[in-house]
C-alpha cells in the first residue's frame, strides 16, 4: 500500500503516522475536546477489493466499542465518509496504547512469559464472556505496556462464538485448523492461536499449522498437521514439562482435545506458576497436591482423522488465496489470511498504535 498521510479529521490534531495494516494508515492524534491521545485508523476504498478492509474496520468497532477490560483495547468512535450511500472512507478512533509488540520484545525468562500469557488468557476470557472470539491472536497483536501490563489489539477478524466464516481468515503461522477448513469458530480457536503464540515465544520457532508460509527465498508452502512438532521442553530445556504439555494441548488439531476455555488455560498456568515459585524457593515448605488432569493428557486419545490437508485441498486453498503453489509468500500478501497484520517493514513506532 502506498504511503499516505491521514487527512484532517474535525476535532482531532494528527501528531504522527505510527503504523499501517489491513489497508489502513494508523496515526497518533490528539482529541482536542478532552486533550487525550488516541490512535486513528484511516481506511480508504480505492477499489472493490478494499471493501474487505472497510468491513474489517467496522467489525472491529462493533466488537471493541463494548469492551471494558484493562487487557483489551477499546474503540471509541467511528466516522464514515459516504458517497452514493456507500462508505468510501472510514476513521476508526481507538484507545492509544504505548508499548512494544510481543513480536519485537519477546521475553526469555520463564516468570515473565507465564505472567504475560496469564494476562493474555484473562483478557481473552473477558472477551469470550461477551460472546466474541478474537480469531487472530499472535505476537503482533499483543502489546507489552510500560507498566508491566498487556493489551490485546486488532479485533478486525473477531466474530461471535459459534460463527462459521465463508472464507479463510487468520495468520498462517498461528491459524487453527477449523479456520483453514472454514468450520465453526469458538473459544477453543483462540486457545489454539494462543498456543501457537506461546510455542513461538518459548522455542523461537513457528508452530507447524495447516498453512505454513515459506521463508523468504523459498518456493513452496508446507501444509501439515501439528503432529510433526517437537514439544517446547525438547527444544528449550528450561521449559517445565507441564507448561510444554499445556502448549501442545492448546495446539491440538481437534478442538475437543484442547483446553475447553481460557479458564482451563488459566488454571494450568497457575499450576506452572506455583511450580516455579517452589523451584525459586528451593522446594521449601509444604507443597499442596496438584491436579494431575491439568498436567497430563492421554497421549493415545487421538482421533483417526488428523485433519491434514491433502493435495487436492492444497490447490483449492491456494486458488482461493489467489496464489500459485510455487509462490514464496508472507502473511502480508495473502488475501484473507493476515489482513489485519502489520508489515514487518513498518516504523518501530508502529508498535504504539
Amino acid at each position: 500500500m502506498p504511503s499516505r498521510t491521514i487527512p484532517v479529521l474535525p476535532g482531532y490534531e494528527v501528531i504522527s503516522r505510527i503504523g499501517r495494516g489491513a489497508g489502513a494508515v494508523i496515526s497518533l492524534a490528539l482529541e482536542r475536546i478532552s486533550g487525550r491521545q488516541v490512535a486513528i485508523k484511516h481506511v480508504v476504498r480505492n477499489a472493490p477489493d478494499d471493501d474487505r478492509f472497510i468491513e474489517q474496520a467496522e467489525a472491529e468497532y462493533e466488537v471493541a466499542r463494548e469492551l471494558d477490560h484493562p487487557y483489551l483495547r477499546r474503540c471509541l468512535d467511528i466516522v464514515r465518509v459516504r458517497k452514493w450511500l456507500k462508505t468510501r472512507e472510514l476513521f476508526l478512533i481507538m484507545e492509544y496504547v504505548e508499548g512494544e509488540r510481543l513480536e519485537d520484545e519477546s521475553p526469555t525468562e520463564l516468570r515473565p512469559i507465564v505472567d504475560i500469557f496469564t494476562k493474555v488468557a484473562e483478557g481473552l476470557h473477558a472477551l469470550h464472556q461477551t460472546g466474541k472470539v478474537h480469531a487472530d491472536i499472535k505476537p503482533n497483536n499483543i502489546l507489552l505496556t510500560k507498566d508491566g501490563g498487556i493489551k490485546i489489539i486488532d479485533f478486525g477478524q473477531s466474530c461471535p462464538v459459534g460463527h462459521t466464516k465463508d472464507r479463510v481468515q487468520g495468520t498462517p503461522d498461528y491459524i487453527a485448523p477449523e479456520q483453514v477448513q472454514r468450520r465453526e469458530i469458538d473459544q477453543r480457536t483462540d486457545v489454539y492461536n494462543l498456543g501457537a503464540t506461546m510455542y513461538w515465544v518459548m522455542t523461537g520457532k513457528w508452530y507447524r499449522t495447516m498453512v505454513n508460509v515459506a521463508s523468504p527465498g523459498a518456493t513452496r508452502i508446507a501444509l501439515e498437521s501439528q503432529r510433526g512438532n517437537d514439544p517446547p521442553h525438547e527444544l528449550n530445556p528450561t521449559i517445565p514439562v507441564p507448561l510444554s504439555r499445556m502448549v501442545m494441548d492448546c495446539c491440538e488439531t481437534h478442538k475437543e482435545h484442547r483446553p475447553r476455555d481460557m479458564k482451563e488455560v488459566l488454571s494450568r498456568l497457575e499450576v506452572v506458576r506455583h511450580l516455579l515459585e517452589i523451584e525459586e524457593s528451593g522446594g521449601a515448605g509444604e507443597q499442596p497436591p496438584l491436579d494431575e488432569d491439568l498436567l497430563l493428557r492421554d497421549e493415545d486419545d487421538e482421533d483417526e482423522d488428523s485433519g491434514v490437508l491433502r493435495e487436492p485441498d492444497v490447490a483449492e486453498l491456494l486458488a482461493e488465496l489467489g496464489h500459485r503453489p510455487d509462490d514464496a509468500l508472507n502473511d502480508e500478501d495473502i488475501p484473507g489470511l493476515a489482513e489485519d497484520g502489520e508489515s514487518p517493514e513498518d516504523d518501530a513506532k508502529e508498535a504504539r498504535s
